[in-house]
């Protein structure tokens, strides 16, 4: 890809799993990445792409914090002049103390702390960075969802699932409202996939959860990677508005 024509994709939640495979695919595509994620390790992230001869940068932010997109996605415009790629896959799921994620133990403040990180902050950099995609009349919006936003998964606690699910109906609003502009809006609802997170758990566990799986297996951060490198290109201008199963059969409808 040209420099001068070099896109800018910045993915959120991009130091370990779903997030840092993202990173790694477009980063290797060509894309200008911007790494963005609440824990520091980011910046290592971005150096190791950076020592394989790719271009990226590490952004410390949580994007629970409003302020703070607002100045990264303002500071993304006065370096690039440009901001063509979105991928909103920050996402916590804090476990309930006592009994496994019963909604009748989980505090409002619990609550808050996943919608704000899982959804709202999605909607906030959505909001901001859609505006300079319009000047340029072409960008890309992904957005993280679940399995467990589209149907029953019993690991999956309320708060995560609601985010989740809303995260769905969310992206079909904003692939309505911008599609005269250029701009597409799209969901990737994972399975069970390699990260630190689904790491935790004993060998019988993951067994058993493996056995659920059709494709006898968990799938990889890569393959959720080549899902979103797919997304950003041109060739999926006519696609939006949709969710993509990624899930080795867990979900079939």
């Amino acid at each position: 890809m040209d420099k001068q024509q070099q896109r800018v994709a910045a993915i959120t939640g991009a130091a370990s799993g779903i997030g840092l495979g993202i990173a790694r695919r477009l980063a290797r595509a060509g894309y200008q990445v911007i790494a963005i994620d609440r824990s520091p390790s980011v910046e290592s992230v971005a150096q190791a792409l950076r020592d394989d001869g790719l271009a990226a940068q590490a952004a410390v932010a949580d994007v629970a914090d409003e302020h703070a997109i607002q100045q990264l996605v303002a500071g993304i415009d006065r370096q690039f002049g440009r901001f063509d790629i979105l991928v909103n896959n920050a996402g916590i799921h804090p476990k309930i103390a006592g009994e496994r994620n019963s909604f009748l133990r989980m505090t409002t403040a619990q609550w808050n702390e996943v919608l704000a990180v899982n959804l709202t902050g999605a909607f906030i950099f959505s909001r901001e960075a859609a505006p300079l995609m319009r000047r340029r009349k072409w960008g890309r919006i992904v957005n993280m969802s679940s399995r467990a936003g589209r149907t029953l998964v019993d690991t999956a606690g309320i708060h995560y699932a609601a985010a989740k699910a809303g995260m769905i109906g969310m992206t079909r609003i904003i692939a309505a409202e911008v599609a005269a502009d250029g701009i597409t809006a799209n969901c990737i609802a994972p399975g069970r996939i390699e990260t630190p997170l689904t790491a935790q758990g004993s060998e019988a566990q993951r067994a058993m959860l493996v056995g659920r799986i059709p494709v006898g297996r968990i799938g990889t951060p890569d393959e959720i990677g080549h899902v979103v490198e797919f997304l950003v290109s041109e060739d999926s201008g006519y696609l939006t508005g949709t969710v993509i199963d990624v899930n080795g059969g867990t979900y079939m409808c």
